[in-house]
């Protein structure tokens, strides 16, 4: 039997759900393709050091505890309270992430990059700790596999999207047969879908501000993907 407060987080993860299988509009789609051409005058070092970055983000995520910090909370909280926690740690990583875009986005093109790895390393984190809050066990592989695509259901083109929601909404039957993460598709994805926005960080001058900007909103975009992707898993029987 569900609570009042968790009968409304599932009637708003559904209708985020069903808003998945829209296309994005007219002017988004406009964008990203605007998006494209810009990527093609961004030099070519800039492309290796995103990919790169999703490279080692996955390693590091399948293998490794380097995205693990251990979360302090009660199995006896409350599906509530665990949301509460989770965005208070989404508001923590937000100010961070701003913090982090500002600075490296005054120093234009090539201090901008570093933002690339550190950006990817606090999504990462975030993911790992709301997985803890909603109570699931974040080292095993099963669990890993799922937050990858979480990540990449936030980061995605529409024709992929849809695949990817499909897969999490099955994801008890889906789980076994994720043993692999291609990769090279995935930063594609990503690089595609980081938005316009966050390429003007690398530009001088104004970079600081849209470093800033930027990075808060693509932060509250995996927040609200996050989120609504756990209140499907876990409340939806």
């Amino acid at each position: 039997m569900l609570t009042a407060y968790e009968e409304t987080v599932l009637k708003e993860a559904k209708r985020w759900e069903k808003s998945l299988s829209k296309r994005s509009p007219l002017l988004q789609r406009s964008s990203k393709q605007f998006q494209k051409k810009i990527n093609k005058k961004i030099p070519e070092r800039v492309h290796h050091v995103v990919t790169e970055s999703i490279r080692k983000m996955i390693e590091l995520a399948l293998t490794s505890s380097d995205y693990i910090d251990p979360v302090e909370i009660s199995s006896e909280a409350s599906f509530r309270e665990r949301e509460e926690m989770v965005h208070k740690r989404l508001k923590k990583y937000k100010r961070t992430a701003a913090i982090e875009g500002a600075g490296t986005g005054a120093g234009g093109l090539w201090l901008g990059m570093a933002d690339f790895p550190l950006l990817l390393s606090l999504k990462m984190k975030f993911l790992f700790d709301v997985g803890q809050i909603y109570g699931y066990e974040v080292r095993d592989y099963r669990e890993r596999m799922y937050i990858l695509q979480v990540f990449m259901l936030a980061f995605s083109s529409d024709a992929n999207q849809k695949e990817v929601a499909m897969i999490l909404a099955n994801w008890e039957e889906e789980k076994e047969k994720w043993r692999e993460v291609d990769w090279k598709t995935l930063q594609l994805e990503y690089r595609d879908t980081i938005d316009f926005a966050k390429m003007l960080q690398l530009l001088p001058g104004i970079g600081a501000i849209v470093g800033a900007v930027a990075n808060t909103r693509l932060l509250e975009q995996l927040g609200e993907t996050a989120m609504n992707c756990y209140r499907l898993r876990l409340l939806r029987n």
